[in-house]
């Protein structure tokens, strides 16, 4: 730089905007942003109550005066009066600038009153939130002073602290589920004010919602139970809504009970239902369905349980035990420092302890029950090796009878329209030829429907889950092949049916034992009589 640019410069107009910056950087004074302009008739600066400040366009001062000068109209702004006696009195504390030796008390407010005096009044309580918040940090060594521009913690992420250091049961929860507040994602998603996705591990909310901090307590709360228990894949077959709704009266009465936060205007709250599980809750609400179909949860018109991260997958590898490690932690410290919980709560976090059982073991289950095995018998038509301690004496051999007439069976119907996945069809082969073969089932009966049934007839339990030719990809209609396997004269009357289908399909009726092999994710478009095994 040349010393004419040297010359050029303006010490007063530096002093000027570095104070300008350190009001923009200070936690207090942020809050109350401004607009500020040297164009005043004020010996220093003057604000309206609106939000004007302006400065007097020759004045020469210091960045420390300037800085005094501009918290001085700001917390006039803060406190919402015309009087310098008050903030004077107060602004000794803040110790941020210094007084000018040419000041004077005098009238630092132009103009009428503020049109929005609750408007600053909430700004300036926010900025006394955030400074505490940052002295804390300063005095921790996570900021090396108040000005420094590292983001506010927001009423959200003050609510969500909150959880880790005061409330045992979900500080587990709290302390690696994130939140994200993006306006234009809650705008894009319709959230009004919250929504979770229980696969990310992610509490979207949407920042311009406008609530206090215990409302944001009582709606994290919310979200990490629903997350928790799981009850975005507890749906089942049920309606999504109006599972959403149930769980949402069930958690709501919950939080309420224990007294977490304060509910937001607006939320599904019932005393009637106090007590119920979210299924029971569904099995009453679902007898209404024109008026529970009007009530909004926490998302607004869409229910607030996402079935999908809209960011991507959690860092956690192992979702299902961490959310019942967390719960579980979180019940055993908070019943020895807090005392009692709602007893439904309890129930549930205690039953994570005894997850539910895998796809295939329930399908393995189902063979079990409704394919015996044929039993073995010792007989000595078929000697077994002898001991070699005893080699003179013949003991009697494990044997199956071989009467094929005798033997189980059971019928799949199988869905092979264009919409079902070849993977799913293979892992639901596979599984079904492995469990069939250890019951000692020779052969099952085959039925391929998409458009129309194809009969396969009997077909060997070790060629179900490769060698079949699956025919036919049209639509998908499997009533008649239903019918077909309830017809079949050498079908036994008492043989239990299995339909793999994607639920894309029509409404069955089946009069005897069956049970329907589905994908993960997949509802039917009707109440099932039978059980629905997921694949995932």
């Amino acid at each position: 730089m040349s010393r004419r640019q040297k010359a050029r410069i303006d010490p007063a107009a530096l002093a000027f905007a570095a104070a300008d910056q350190r009001i923009d950087s200070h936690p207090l004074f942020a809050a109350l942003s401004t607009y500020v302009r040297r164009d005043s008739a004020h010996p220093w600066a003057d604000i309206s109550l609106d939000g004007f400040l302006l400065a007097h366009p020759t004045r020469k001062a210091s960045e420390d005066e300037w800085a005094w000068v501009f918290a001085h109209c700001l917390l006039h702004l803060g406190f919402g009066t015309f009087s310098c006696d008050d903030v004077l009195d107060f602004q000794p504390a803040l110790k941020f600038g210094t007084r000018p030796f040419s000041w004077e008390p005098g009238r630092c407010v132009r103009g009428e009153a503020s049109k929005e005096p609750e408007k600053w009044a909430q700004r300036f309580a926010t900025g006394l939130s955030n400074a505490a918040v940052a002295a804390i940090d300063v005095a921790g060594g996570a900021r090396s002073s108040l000005s420094d521009t590292r983001p506010m913690k927001t009423e959200w992420d003050l609510a969500l602290s909150w959880f880790v250091s005061n409330y045992p049961l979900l500080g587990a929860l709290a302390s690696v589920m994130k939140v994200v507040a993006d306006a234009e994602l809650a705008r894009g998603w319709d959230i009004s004010i919250a929504a979770v996705s229980t696969a990310s591990a992610e509490i979207y909310v949407n920042p311009l919602a406008g609530l206090k901090r215990d409302e944001w307590r009582f709606v994290l709360a919310h979200e990490m139970l629903h997350a928790a228990l799981r009850h975005c894949d507890r749906v089942g077959g049920r309606d999504p809504y109006l599972w959403n709704i149930a769980a949402d009266f069930v958690v709501n009465g919950w939080l309420v009970e224990m007294g977490v936060g304060s509910a937001p205007e607006g939320v599904l709250h019932d005393p009637e239902l106090r007590g119920l599980s979210a299924e029971s809750v569904y099995d009453r609400i679902a007898v209404d369905l024109r008026r529970y179909r009007k009530l909004m949860t926490l998302r607004g018109k869409g229910g607030d349980l996402l079935g999908e991260p809209l960011r991507g997958p959690a860092d956690v590898t192992d979702l299902d035990e961490f959310y019942r490690r967390a719960l579980l932690t979180g019940l055993s410290y908070h019943t020895s420092s807090r005392g009692l919980l709602p007893a439904g709560l309890v129930e549930e976090i205690r039953a994570l302890e005894h997850p539910p059982l895998s796809w295939d073991a329930q399908l393995a289950r189902w063979f079990e029950e409704f394919v015996p095995a044929v039993e073995k018998r010792r007989t000595y038509a078929r000697a077994s090796r002898r001991q070699a301690s005893t080699p003179d004496i013949p003991r009697p051999g494990w044997v199956r009878p071989e009467s094929l007439e005798s033997r189980p069976t059971f019928g799949v119907v199988l869905d092979t329209s264009g919409s079902m996945d070849p993977k799913l069809l293979g892992k639901a082969l596979g599984a079904i030829a492995s469990y069939a073969a250890a019951r000692d089932v020779p052969a099952a009966r085959v039925v391929f429907c998409d458009a129309v049934a194809y009969d396969a007839g009997y077909v060997p339990v070790e060629d179900i889950a490769g060698r079949v030719s699956v025919r036919g990809r049209g639509g998908t209609v499997l009533q008649p092949g239903i019918d077909l396997l309830e017809r079949a004269s050498d079908f036994p009357s008492a043989g239990p049916v299995l339909v793999i289908t994607d639920g894309w399909c029509d409404v069955l009726r089946i009069r005897r034992e069956h049970a329907f092999l589905i994908p993960a994710g997949a509802h039917l478009p009707f109440r099932a009589r039978g059980p629905v095994f997921r694949m995932s």
